[in-house]
């Protein structure tokens, strides 16, 4: 084997403490739809596929989106469910197998709301639900949510944060980004609500503030609470909640104040400021106001828009900014995403020093559960 130091990755692979997290490293897997859980059971090869990130060096696994308790909460019948006897076994048997390699495991708690169409598997009949039912351009599909109905996608968050809890997850994420039910709170395009889920920003939050102090509530105070967000929507990748930094405190605030641990601050490319006048990132910025862990996500291992055609060195260069920001603790952990898909050696070879042996991300990688 080729060994080729090219840089310090001693952060990368130091243990990290934090948000009620205990890892062996910074590495987090990134949640990733694969759709290969028929009938919304995770099976055996869905445990294989989680148990070889471990194997290849990832600290902490989030979960592809999984389904709470809900007919419309998502809108293909091979995506996994955290509900009902035979998926809560199946993600059982997928914990058993990351921590008898080593590694840590949360699943991402999903809802998609308004992004389901009329008609969508599993569950054709059910009519896709959102704060205003409008969908992401805004326009109207199906009635507001009832007040009644918020609660019971309150309760099914709490409840599957709790199952999770009781079959050996080691923490929970909840999916509050991309345009899905928990952003659609937020965005004031999808949330034009007149009562107290509604209004400006402070006040759109009070749907995924409910849903945290619930799974805090279930989960009790030390399992941790990750809370994924995001200014892009599917689609709408310029769509932004915050222009300024002191809105983005104003947006943090109140969701940091319920009870979350760690926040997933998802961006496309890790490397761009968020707000003019800095270099910070939107991971750096959230740590930086809210004083909590926080994860930067965003086509680490990449080139950009272009990882067709990525090389060793556009990639080493890519990692080599990564390093620098988190030298300088600008966010604590990174989520890597289609470079485990096509590797999941990934971490390995890059802490060994063998970039040029990992085997780059191309659109026929998501064509398997390898």
């Amino acid at each position: 084997m080729k060994r080729r130091p090219i840089m310090n990755t001693d952060k990368l692979f130091e243990p990290f403490e934090g948000g009620g997290l205990s890892l062996t490293n910074r590495v987090v897997m990134a949640p990733m739809t694969r759709a290969q859980s028929p009938g919304g059971v995770a099976s055996p090869e869905v445990a294989a596929y989680y148990r070889r990130r471990a194997e290849g060096g990832v600290g902490l696994i989030v979960t592809e989106g999984t389904a709470i308790d809900h007919p419309a909460a998502v809108s293909h019948p091979d995506i996994p469910n955290i509900h009902g006897e035979a998926s809560l076994e199946g993600w059982a048997q997928v914990v058993k197998e990351v921590h008898a390699a080593g590694g840590k495991i949360i699943p991402q708690l999903w809802h998609v709301g308004m992004a389901r169409s009329i008609g969508e598997l599993p569950n054709a009949s059910a009519l896709p639900i959102g704060p205003s039912g409008l969908n992401l351009a805004g326009e109207q599909i199906t009635e507001p949510m009832t007040k009644n109905e918020i609660q019971s996608i309150v309760s099914a968050f709490a409840k599957a944060a709790k199952d999770a809890k009781a079959i050996g997850f080691d923490g929970i994420e909840l999916h509050g980004a991309h345009g899905y039910l928990i952003d659609q709170f937020f965005w004031e395009k999808t949330n034009r609500r007149t009562d107290e889920y509604g209004g400006d920003l402070e006040a759109r939050t009070t749907f995924a503030v409910e849903v945290i102090d619930a799974c805090r509530r279930a989960v009790g105070p030390d399992f941790p609470i990750v809370l994924r967000f995001s200014q892009w929507k599917g689609g709408h990748y310029d769509a932004r909640l915050v222009e300024t930094p002191e809105d983005l405190a104003r947006f943090l605030t109140p969701l940091s104040n319920a009870g979350v641990d760690i926040f997933h601050c998802s961006t496309r490319r890790f490397w761009q400021p968020e707000f003019e006048g800095s270099d910070l990132n939107l991971a750096g910025w959230t740590k930086k106001i809210t004083g909590k862990p926080t994860i930067t996500v965003g086509s680490v291992g990449l080139d950009s828009a272009f990882p067709s055609v990525v090389t060793e060195k556009n990639q080493e260069d890519n990692i080599e900014l990564l390093l620098e920001r988190l030298d300088k603790a600008e966010f604590d952990l990174v989520a890597v995403g289609r470079a485990l898909i096509s590797d999941p050696a990934w971490p390995a070879k890059v802490q060994a020093g063998t970039i040029g042996e990992i085997i780059h991300f191309t659109s026929d990688a998501t064509k398997t559960l390898y």
